[in-house]
Order: C-alpha cells, then sequence, then structure tokens
C-alpha cells in the first residue's frame, strides 16, 4: 500500500498511473517492488482509498523531481512503471473510516486509531486486506463483473472475476462430468462380462 497525498495523487494521475516514486526513506521496501506486484493507494489528507496498480518493471533510481514534498532534497528516486487497474475520482474514494477498522494489518492499534497504522508511505499489508479494499474500488466504479460473493484470498495474484464466474456456473465442466459417466459405464460393463466367465 502506497501512502500519498492528494496533489502527488493528481500528478500520478495525470500521468496515467505510468509511474509511481517512493521516497528515501522508504528505500528498502521499495527495492522489493517488481513486476506483477500489486499497488493499493491511500490518500492521507482525505481518508480514503482511491486506486490499484500493477508493477510493470524493476525498480529504478530516477531524481526527476516529478512529486511534491515538504523537504526540497526528497524526489522520490525509488521508482516502478505502473499499469492502472481501478481508478476513482476523488468524490469515490472508499472512506477510510469505514474499511480502515476492519483490516487485518491495524489490529495492533485500538480501532479509533487506526491511521496510525499508515505513518509512513510505503506498508506491505495482507493479501486479504489489498482483495477487499480493491473489491471496494470496483463496486465504487461500478464494475458489475466484479463477483462480490468470491473469496479472492490468494498467494500472490488475484483471479480474474471471469474465471470465477464460470467456477461458480451451473453447467460447471460438462466435459468432465460426461467423462466420469462414460468410465462408470465402462466399469460396470467390465464387472457384468467378469461374473458371466466365473459362472
Amino acid at each position: 500500500m502506497l501512502v500519498t497525498t492528494q496533489e502527488n495523487l493528481d500528478i500520478t494521475r495525470s500521468r496515467g498511473f505510468s509511474m509511481q516514486g517512493v521516497d528515501t526513506k522508504n528505500r528498502r521496501k521499495a527495492l522489493r517492488i517488481g513486476p506483477e506486484d500489486r499497488v493499493l493507494y491511500y490518500v492521507s489528507d482525505k481518508k480514503g482509498f482511491a486506486a490499484t496498480a500493477t508493477v510493470t518493471s524493476d525498480n529504478f533510481e530516477d531524481h526527476e523531481r516529478i512529486w511534491k514534498h515538504h523537504d526540497d532534497q526528497e524526489t522520490f528516486p525509488h521508482r516502478v512503471e505502473l499499469s492502472p487497474d481501478v481508478v476513482l475520482d476523488e468524490s469515490e474514494y472508499v472512506d477510510g473510516y469505514q474499511v480502515g477498522p476492519t483490516l487485518q494489518y491495524v489490529k495492533k492499534w485500538p480501532p479509533d486509531m487506526w491511521p496510525l497504522a499508515f505513518f509512513g508511505m510505503l506498508h506491505i499489508i495482507p493479501q486479504r486486506d489489498f482483495n477487499f479494499i480493491e473489491s471496494e474500488l470496483r463496486r465504487m466504479s461500478g464494475d458489475l463483473l466484479f463477483n462480490e460473493g468470491s473469496d479472492t484470498e490468494t498467494s500472490g495474484s488475484i483471479v480474474p472475476s471471469g474465471i470465477i464466474e464460470s467456477l461458480d456456473s451451473s453447467d460447471e465442466f460438462p466435459d468432465v462430468k460426461k467423462h466420469f459417466d462414460v468410465a462408470a459405464k465402462s466399469r460396470k460393463s467390465s464387472h457384468r462380462r467378469r461374473k458371466k466367465r466365473h459362472r
């Protein structure tokens, strides 16, 4: 999860969520980011969740000044390229006060002090928390293809909603069922033949 300000999120949005930089203080965590990792955006001054994206490059260092910081020396040099997944307008943000206290990541803080868990720019949160918040983002964006009833907890990736829907359909694996029916009939036939031979 990446914690940012509305001003810096607007800068990232204006660039098409194509790249994200991390501050020097979070260098060690930033160096662990790689292709296919997922990023959740939390806007600290709005107390809301705004977007998700997928990392599409290895991390690299670049000191071009893009984002704003109270320390003029900070250039957010540890960067990755991104591809946006779900992006909400400011008026649609998922309310942190509604979902924040329910997250596994904030359990060691009292419920009313959950924002303290988001101090700092970069956080590695549980997959369950990420999936839950992204499902709320999709709901707010009107993504009706997202299967709300599915359990999307995985070990590092999210199963596409289309796959989940096909597994939940009533005609699940018709070819496989047909195969087992044929196999069962074959076993019965061979059993009858063996009984005839032993008579």
